[in-house]
């Protein structure tokens, strides 16, 4: 069974503050140390629960985040940005079984989680009117190439949204958001629940976990920056909307990823 981890930080337990999340800052050892224990956990559930092939994708800022020395033999990682459309889920096509997504982080617009954000800090993400997560942006692109997400971790407004999309995803909820502060669960529990619910998460039947792409996408960059938005709304077929907004409108959702991809 071949199996693609996507692994982020700003939903990895403790995290609360930028200066945490960032290589080289005086805050970021311990948390680059705990991503890289809760995607370990992740590996070893995936291959409990019948993986033979891992590839997984670093896909925090510079993407160089996780300490590789561990890694089991059957696991490749793509460290760095391809700088093609599909991102965070680079390399992911349709001879995947499933996707499995650790760290990632309530959206943009929210106050869920103090470092909640969509692929950037400068500019929120709308799809279909609705603030769009990195969670649902790249199950959708997985499910381009029919790739159920079957686990996801991070904080309680990103599982609650989950929930919603389909129950039977299986999620960790890490820690609970509050003003610009974290309540979070033991980086141990963290460790220990990961590894048993993505083995538990593997033996979910696929048709169950798939997610519907919607046939129709007006897709709103909505930035802090009215200038941003200006020049950005040159995008080719894009429009800029007041206030601040970039539209964009389509049927193809590997465009949507490709304007996030040059515009965010």
């Amino acid at each position: 069974m071949k199996v693609y981890i996507s692994a982020d930080i700003e939903g990895i337990t403790g995290t609360t503050v930028w200066s945490e999340t960032e290589l080289n800052a005086p805050d970021y050892q311990f948390f680059q140390k705990q991503m890289t224990l809760e995607v370990e956990a992740a590996i070893e559930g995936a291959i409990a629960g019948g993986a033979t092939e891992i590839l997984l994708k670093d896909a925090h800022d510079s993407a160089r985040n996780l300490d590789i020395s561990n890694l089991p033999i059957h696991c490749k990682i793509i460290r760095g940005w391809t700088y093609d459309p599909m991102c965070m889920v680079a390399g992911l096509d349709k001879t995947f079984d499933r996707a499995i997504f650790i760290g990632y982080h309530s959206k943009g617009g929210s106050e869920r989680n103090p470092l909640a954000h969509t692929l950037c800090v400068f500019a929120d993400v709308k799809i279909n009117g609705e603030y769009a997560s990195e969670f649902l942006i790249n199950t959708y692109a997985a499910a381009l190439h029919g790739v159920p997400v079957s686990f996801v971790s991070g904080d309680v407004g990103l599982t609650e949204e989950i929930q919603t999309i389909n129950e039977n995803i299986v999620t960790f909820a890490t820690k609970e958001g509050i003003g610009n502060a974290t309540i979070s669960v033991s980086p141990k529990l963290a460790i220990q629940e990961t590894k048993r619910l993505v083995e538990e998460a593997m033996k979910v039947p696929r048709n169950s976990l798939q997610v519907s792409v919607p046939e129709h996408f007006k897709i709103e960059i909505i930035y802090r920056d009215h200038t941003r938005a200006y020049r950005n709304s040159f995008y080719p077929n894009a429009t800029f909307k007041p206030h601040n907004t970039v539209e964009f409108i389509t049927d193809d959702f590997y465009e949507v990823l490709r304007i996030l991809q040059f515009l965010t």
